[in-house]
């Protein structure tokens, strides 16, 4: 395992866990995202990017599906069982079975190989602005009905119990909620919780709201939070309704 010296101090600094078992790319990936201010530390099995996410808390995890001892499916699964630590799934396999199935077990974005360089770091920017509580405008508390959501502690609660949202099903229903009562397009849910720099794969907005029901709703099947209106999109309701 590779390491490099991390500073915990310093303010801004974005610390990188790469899991990626082809050493050229780990060198090629890690040397780019030095040169452009992060701290990187990779490592190359399953099970040692396990132990190092436990050791040392990383900023966001950038994890290959195809690894031995371990596939980042059954890492990513097991972190979200302790952490919401902001994970980008990075594969050579394309197929939007395998982007569904990432994103299903927890991953917040999902890049394919061949990536771009800048399009990697800017998806890792984007996932640390929204973690460090920066990807919106206002850091207000939002309530709609009986969910309340606080931006500077990415903590949302449902009638005072504490939801256990990630990084971007927290953004995604912080959307939502800002505009509660209004139906929302997947392409307006994608531009609003994107920002400013990576594309999202478009089935992941179906994906978090899928998963972001089965936290919210009594009846996921039946859903009266969070609603589908056919042809246009999704409406959180702002507990006015009847």
């Amino acid at each position: 395992m590779e390491e490099t010296t991390h500073s915990p101090s310093e303010e801004g600094t974005i610390q990188v866990l790469l899991v990626e078992d082809d050493d050229r790319l780990a060198r090629l990936t890690s040397r780019y995202l030095q040169e452009h201010g992060l701290l990187v530390t990779v490592a190359g099995t399953g099970p040692e990017g396990l132990t190092e996410a436990n050791r040392h808390a990383y900023d966001v995890i950038l994890l290959d599906v195809m690894l031995p001892g371990r596939d980042g499916i059954e890492v990513c699964r097991e972190l979200r069982t302790r952490s919401d630590i902001p994970i980008i799934m990075v594969t050579a396999r394309g197929e939007e079975v395998d982007r569904v199935i990432g994103l299903e077990t927890g991953a917040d974005d999902y890049l394919a190989k061949p990536y771009s360089p800048r399009e990697l770091l800017a998806r890792i920017r984007a996932q640390v602005r929204r973690a460090r509580g920066r990807a919106g405008p206002s850091s207000q508390p939002i309530q709609a009905g009986k969910l309340s959501l606080d931006p500077r502690s990415l903590r949302a609660t449902l009638d005072g119990k504490v939801l256990p949202l990630t990084t971007y099903e927290f953004a995604l229903l912080r959307v939502l909620a800002e505009r509660a009562g209004r139906v929302l397009s997947r392409e307006q849910l994608l531009d609003l919780v994107k920002g400013n720099a990576e594309e999202v794969f478009d089935r992941s907005v179906d994906v978090h709201i899928f998963r972001i029901r089965q936290k919210i709703e009594e009846d996921p099947r039946n859903p009266k939070l969070l609603r589908t209106v056919r042809g246009a999109g999704y409406l959180l309701a702002s507990g006015e309704e009847s």
